[in-house]
């Protein structure tokens, strides 16, 4: 196995920085030193060959400044992925330590900068781990987890359920999946439990292991077919748990005599397996163990302290790191191995393109170097890209000569140059997020700027919207919105000085929703606050709702009034009629007309006893009286009820001094009586008629006496009477009788209702006994419904009257009124002479 020298220090003890460019896709956090090396050898002297096809590079990312009191190995470590932060967990209940030591976590940077540091205070901790949104998850010994923000914030805690509680956790893992992160726990009594997200928490018991007696050797969490799975070793065994059954699985090729697994590792992309045997072999190959890839020995039995995955995307090399207290060895599908020598404790962490590595003083990147950089750099390189390197301005020399191609497009030449102005900014020592391309690729500009805000660098965030030209909705907004949303939380401003302060920043800035930032202040305790910054809402919407949940009901009614929109007043009112007494509910409408009038309309179809009581309270007798008399008929049956509901309702009319309204309603009592009366001498249907129609009825039951009795006593008038008799008697075909009747005494009405009616009723023949009786300016009209056009036009004639004329000539008729029509013009003829 060949042994990798140690890269060259600096006369301060410190690892020589890379020029840019000999780290592919990293920019050096720190100031470069003056003097630089100029020569190809420079860029390759960490480059470490694997086999003929790859290489591989560890350099430094930045000199960790933090002030660690305790080694590693004494400390719970947690470091998220993509450049994210680092969690130590100092303490963590050592035998050794006193008992009155509390623990602490502390938050640091990829730079080692300090974000938080808190005093533990809850219970033996298990596991840390990070989730794919930088949330701390802290498993503790009952199976509970609590969940920390970046700056040691306590957001929430869950439990892994009642069997861990009462079993204990032995171990714990923290995983991501494309659902979310994860969290699997190994219980006391030898049993798995996971959910495949915390954030929508489904807790899953594996199968048990049969003959299992004791703890795993080592296990790991697979992801198949977007399921979950778990991967145990129990001595030379190893079992695939899934959510029905527990197999046993053996990977192909696996060199004999092995005994026991000490170590497995899944690659970033849960699509590559490595197992570690006490042989001194390492197995690797695919996540399904249905594919070997290649199998090596490294010679050492002891098992590793940490082994990960180092692998970049589209790469077809693929390599283990592994780690034991003092060394670290790269391998992969070559008989040879790269081998580091660790000065101090170091963790791992494996990301999408390679594996960070931090210790008390350095942070590094180990990685395969990408074929382009091997093309630009190997010796004797033709390349286009080392020939540019030659110049030593790179980016001068792209950027002048792109100017002599033809058709190249410069979309991308500029993508590639703001990515990298992006990567330099955030890979700086302060904010200390180190990403490669190709993971700021994986993560995206939306995720980066999200992580961005989560450390609060606000100014950064938004200077780099501002430089990619992001939409606003998407970038500045977004970005101010949660700065609005953290500035109220700082208690030691006063609630005047944030509104305006927040309102100065945001402005009308589209995308921004001042309802959002003040339910966060409301959920910070700060009331008042928030109703302040409700007055720069322009959406009513958006206020009313959060009003409503800080009890502030009354204020919420006017802003749904202003708002013009009804639904979301009548949502206000249902609210309020649940929140307040009845008395209290009602005075608030008094003082709010076009509530109180949209609260009615609601009452008229919902609630009729309410409605009577807004009414009592108003003492508006005139809506009370209209409410009883709506009320005698849609509530009550028996005639009693109703006609004591329209007592009630003839006193309101009194009372609001409305005498017609009262004495009508006194009428219909009367007739309500009648009826009943009728309905019990006579039998049939009179309840409910109008007076006209129980007249009506009468007469055609041939009870006229009674039908003219109750025309004297409601006063019906004669002519609505006589109207009421020819219609009913003409409906009887009753002739005789309506010929009687028509003789009784002078008609009110005159006769010609009586032709209209008859010839109605297609009796042209009645109709004829009553066309001589009409009146002498109505007789045209009723000859001509009778049919005697000649005698019509004689009348006509008589009486000299052009329209009358004009009248009978409108129904003369071919030839057999020529006659009738010669007769009318030559009277025309002659009234014209005279």
């Amino acid at each position: 196995m060949a042994a990798a020298a140690a890269s060259p220090r600096d006369p301060h003890g410190r690892k020589r920085k890379c020029r840019p460019g000999a780290c592919s896709g990293w920019v050096s956090p720190r100031r470069f030193p003056a003097a630089v090396c100029t020569s190809m050898d420079c860029y390759t002297a960490n480059w470490n060959p694997l086999g003929d096809s790859a290489f591989y590079r560890k350099y430094e990312l930045y000199s960790m400044d933090w002030d660690l009191k305790e080694e590693l190995r004494d400390c719970l470590v947690a470091a998220a992925p993509y450049g994210g932060p680092i969690a130590l967990l100092r303490n963590p209940w050592r035998k050794e330590k006193a008992a009155s030591v509390r623990p602490v976590l502390d938050i640091y940077s990829a730079s080692g900068m300090p974000l938080a540091s808190l005093l533990w205070k809850s219970g033996p901790v298990v596991s840390l781990g990070w989730s794919a949104e930088e949330e701390l998850l802290c498993v503790q010994e009952d199976g509970a987890v609590l969940v920390y923000g970046l700056h040691g914030d306590f957001r929430r805690h869950f439990s892994m359920g009642n069997e861990v509680l009462q079993n204990r956790v032995l171990d714990a893992r923290i995983f991501h999946t494309e659902f979310g992160s994860g969290v699997a726990i190994l219980t006391g009594a030898h049993r798995f439990t996971l959910s495949a997200n915390v954030g929508d928490l489904k807790l899953r018991r594996m199968p048990e292991v049969p003959g299992l007696q004791s703890a795993p050797s080592c296990w790991t969490v697979l992801c198949q077919d977007r399921v979950a799975h778990i991967l145990l070793a129990v001595g030379p065994d190893l079992y695939l748990l899934d959510h029905a059954a527990c197999s046993a699985v053996t990977p192909p090729g696996l060199a004999p005599g092995v005994s026991s697994f000490l170590q497995m590792a899944v690659s970033f992309t849960y699509r590559h397996l490595a197992l570690f045997t006490d042989t001194g072999y390492i197995w690797m190959g695919t996540a399904s163990l249905k594919e070997k890839l290649c199998e090596f020995n490294c010679n050492i039995r002891a098992a590793p302290k940490q082994m990960v995955w180092c692998s970049r995307p589209r790469s077809k090399e693929r390599a283990v790191v592994v780690a034991w207290e003092r060394r670290l060895m790269v391998v992969g599908d070559a008989p040879e191995s790269i081998q580091f020598v660790l000065d101090e404790d170091s963790y791992l962490v494996p990301e999408l393109d390679g594996v960070r590595i931090f210790s008390r003083s350095t942070h590094e990147f180990l990685h395969e170097v990408p074929a382009a950089s091997e093309e630009i750099f190997k010796i004797a390189s033709m390349a286009p890209g080392a020939l540019l390197l030659e110049a030593q301005k790179e980016y001068e020399a792209a950027s002048f000569g792109k100017c002599f191609l033809d058709r190249f497009p410069p979309d991308s030449f500029v993508r590639m140059c703001q990515d990298l102005r992006v990567l330099n900014a955030i890979r700086d020592y302060h904010i200390g997020i180190p990403l490669t391309y190709s993971q700021y690729k994986q993560l995206t500009i939306q995720v980066l700027l999200d992580r961005l805000v989560l450390r609060r660098l606000y100014p950064l965030a938004i200077q780099i919207c501002e430089y990619l030209r992001l939409p606003e909705v998407q970038g500045v907004s977004r970005i101010l919105a949660h700065w609005a949303c953290y500035k109220v939380q700082q208690k030691d401003v006063s609630d005047e000085d944030v509104a305006r302060a927040i309102n100065q920043k945001l402005g009308d800035t589209p995308g921004v929703s001042y309802s959002d930032i003040a339910a966060r202040a409301y959920g910070c305790g700060r009331t008042e606050l928030a109703i302040k910054l409700l007055e720069y809402e322009p959406r009513s919407g958006e206020q009313v709702p959060l009003l409503l949940k800080m009890k502030r009901s009354k204020l919420a009614l006017s802003k749904a009034i202003e708002s013009g929109d009804t639904d979301l007043v009548f949502t206000v009112l249902l609210h309020l009629k649940n929140e307040l007494n009845r008395g209290d509910f009602f005075m608030t409408l008094r003082n709010q007309p076009m509530a109180l009038s949209l609260y009615r309309q609601f009452c008229k179809h919902q609630e009729l006893e309410t409605l009577k009581d807004l009414y009592n309270q108003d003492d508006n007798h005139q809506e009370l009286g209209s409410f009883h008399i709506r009320a005698s008929y849609a509530a009550e049956e028996r005639i009693e009820g109703r006609v004591a509901a329209l007592q009630t309702a003839a006193d309101a009319f009194y009372k609001a001094k409305n005498e017609f309204a009262a004495k009508a309603t006194e009428d219909q009592m009367r007739l309500l009586r009648l009826q009943r009366r009728l309905e019990d001498e006579l039998g049939g249907q009179f309840l409910d008629l109008s007076l006209h129609d129980t007249v009506t009825t009468l007469i055609l039951g041939g009870h006229n006496k009674r039908a003219e009795q109750l025309a004297r006593d409601f006063r019906i008038p004669d002519k609505r009477l006589w109207w009421l008799k020819l219609t009913a008697l003409a409906d009887l075909e009753d002739w005789e009788e309506l010929e009687k009747f028509s003789k009784s005494k002078k008609s009110p009405i005159g006769y010609l209702p009586f032709v209209e009616i008859c010839i109605k009723q297609h009796n042209k023949y009645e109709a004829k006994k009553y066309a001589s009786r009409v009146s002498p300016e109505q007789k045209v009209k009723a000859l001509l419904l009778v049919g005697d056009v000649a005698q019509a036009a004689d009348v006509a004639i008589e009486h000299r009257n052009e329209a009358e004329l004009s009248l009978v000539l409108s129904h003369c008729t071919g030839a057999t009124d020529g006659a009738t029509a010669d007769k009318i013009q030559r009277a025309r003829a002659q009234a014209q002479k005279k």
